[in-house]
């Protein structure tokens, strides 16, 4: 009963999920508005650039793709790391086996390394999408327009994808189980691998595209009206010299996100 509940569960959470993301899409739309309204001056000037044959907002649109799948990728990553490492200290630490049940201190270190490792990759998740904010508003406003548009149309629909395929993985799991009671077979064991990945897929790479979504547009809307302004003032020499320090700040932590948080086995 309890495992046909869980898999009822899993298609609300599924079908939920991308209306949560759908109301960062439309709070994102409004902001990018608003952005393009300081821009062109009320729609009055430069609207040729809000145009796919302008190179820099044509790029604009890749590199927020580009983001996207960065992002779930480094999330996906982090969990599995957080898992190993948990599953490295149960096996050496912990007897399964018997009646012997695992102690509290034990149990309380399991969590802190799971906690320990979640901690660190949205750390170095953060940090990159802060700083690669900043770098695109001050590199060119309408490369940041592309940007924020495509942050928010791959964002919403990888998430749908996401949600709805971590849903199927984790209820096939769940036929295999309760309906075909085939647990301990290789069908049982192929499922198994495909939860694994459903779940940071549901529960961890679509839920938090909400948040970079909400924050990347707000964050955007003052980071490039300070862009435009400094530039205004003191040349865009300079906005372009921050940008390129943002940027390569940024790309450090997307380097962290998935080469020290890969999983490191050491030589017998």
């Amino acid at each position: 009963m309890l495992e046909e509940n869980d898999g009822a569960g899993n298609t609300f959470k599924a079908t939920a999920k991308p209306v949560l993301i759908g109301t960062a899409v439309v709070g994102a739309t409004t902001m990018i508005f608003s952005i393009i309204m300081v821009l062109t001056h009320g729609l009055t000037q430069n609207l040729d650039k809000l145009s796919l044959l302008h190179p820099p907002f044509l790029l604009g649109l890749i590199t927020g793709g580009a983001m996207i799948y960065w992002f779930t990728g480094a999330s996906t990553q982090a969990v599995s790391t957080g898992a190993y490492r948990a599953v490295e200290f149960i096996k050496a630490n912990i007897k399964l086996e018997g009646v012997t049940k695992a102690s509290v201190t034990d149990s309380k270190k399991v969590v802190e390394i799971c906690t320990q490792y979640a901690q660190k990759g949205m750390f170095n998740i953060f940090l990159a999408v802060f700083f690669a904010t900043l770098a695109f508003a001050f590199l060119e406003p309408y490369f940041f327009i592309g940007y924020l548009i495509s942050i928010a149309l791959f964002g919403l629909y990888q998430a749908v994808f996401m949600a709805n395929a971590g849903g199927a993985w984790d209820n096939a799991k769940k036929v295999v189980e309760v309906d075909l009671k085939e647990k301990g077979t290789p069908l049982h064991a192929a499922v198994v691998v495909g939860d694994t990945v459903g779940d940071p897929f549901k529960d961890t790479s679509s839920v938090a595209m909400n948040p970079v979504i909400k924050f990347t547009t707000l964050f955007g809307l003052l980071a490039v009206e300070l862009a435009v302004t400094l530039t205004a003032d003191q040349g865009a020499l300079l906005s372009r010299s921050l940008a390129a320090v943002f940027f390569v700040i940024s790309v450090v932590f997307v380097w962290r996100s998935f080469y020290s948080m890969r999983i490191k086995v050491e030589a017998a």
